[in-house]
């Protein structure tokens, strides 16, 4: 547990620290207005926050930079969340509110915004989804109580599922809940099917099937799917602007892991119930290639079901305040948008 005065200590460090990317003294933190304390009792409380490894001494200075467990504390218990909103993201929230519609180029311009915003790199999870629609629905018998739905999407693609159909259900009435799925939602976005589902098909099957109950789970299981997702980076090579990240080679490692598509596609996927911004600093990410940096993401959704995930990726002194209030805005206006747009 820090005192207060130990928080206000840190608190200033890391912030000079974000600042200037140079090791931070006792003498320059006496200086700011708002510590108040002499530069020997601020040295006696940067060594016991170094022994208790909020702080880290570099061999060639005197200063002191915040270790990983430091930012952990800053970002938990310190940072501002304040952001004036600036007309970039101003713009984008034009963005997005004039043309939902095309979602595609909707993320692939939040991208590029929000690179040029930070100065780090932007990572962006955007839904398949919204471009994906039903094109055909079939329902084929296996056996006695097992059958196969299948999903054509309007992209070619084809989805299959074993199902396990009611006692003694005939081939007409399989037949009678294809041809009403087929007549009503072909065409209808692959996010939209569930609501469809329940919103409508479900009166008109209670009235012309009679294994009404038993169908509507079938359904619910066929169109209950993950979504396909496309990756959006911009800014890659911000990371070279980064004092840290001077030397390339530093960064290799960082650059190669950016290209596996498949990886980063893993990292960016949101968590089932994971809600808010989330902050991933140093060795707290899964890949050795982000030891040294911070991955800060937050997902956007729908009737909450997270759909995609917005992340920003850059060196362990990143400004936290102003990325995590960035990203925070934004989630929460992707959110409110396209629940307006597909409710």
């Amino acid at each position: 547990m820090l005192t207060e005065r130990q928080r206000l200590i840190l608190n200033a460090i890391v912030d000079d620290y974000i600042r200037s990317a140079e090791p931070v003294g006792s003498r320059s933190i006496s200086k700011r207005g708002d510590v108040g304390y002499s530069p020997a009792t601020i040295r006696n409380e940067m060594a016991d926050l170094e022994d208790m490894g909020y702080l880290e001494q570099p061999h060639t200075s005197a200063g002191r930079i915040p270790s990983h467990k430091g930012y952990r504390y800053y970002v938990d218990h310190l940072v501002p969340f304040k952001f004036t909103e600036t007309s970039e993201l101003k713009e984008l929230k034009l963005l997005l509110a004039e043309k939902l519609n095309a979602m595609e180029q909707v993320i692939q311009h939040t991208s590029t915004i929000l690179s040029h915003m930070t100065n780090y790199t932007s990572i962006l999870l955007g839904p398949e989804v919204f471009h994906t629609s039903l094109r055909h629905f079939q329902l084929l018998p296996l056996g006695e109580n097992m059958a196969v739905a299948i999903i054509v999407t309007s992209t070619g693609q084809v989805e299959n599922k074993t199902v396990s159909l009611p006692a003694n259900v005939s081939l007409s009435e399989m037949e009678r809940v294809v041809n009403l799925l087929n007549t009503r939602l072909v065409g209808v976005p692959l996010y939209k099917l569930k609501a469809r589902l329940y919103s409508e098909i479900a009166k008109e099957m209670e009235r012309n099937v009679s294994e009404y109950e038993a169908f509507m789970k079938i359904l619910d299981t066929a169109f209950d799917g993950e979504p396909d997702h496309r990756l959006y980076l911009s800014g890659t090579t911000n990371m070279l602007s980064q004092p840290e990240f001077k030397d390339v080679d530093k960064v290799k490692d960082i650059f190669d892991l950016l290209e596996e598509t498949s990886t980063i596609m893993k990292i960016m996927t949101p968590s089932i119930g994971g809600t808010g911004v989330q902050v991933k600093i140093g060795t707290e990410n899964d890949h050795e290639a982000f030891a040294n940096c911070s991955l800060i993401t937050a997902s956007y959704s729908v009737e909450g079901e997270a759909l995609g995930t917005i992340g920003i990726l850059g060196p362990t002194r990143m400004e936290y305040g102003k990325v995590i209030s960035i990203l925070n805005m934004l989630s929460k206006n992707l959110t409110t948008m396209l629940t307006h747009r597909y409710k």
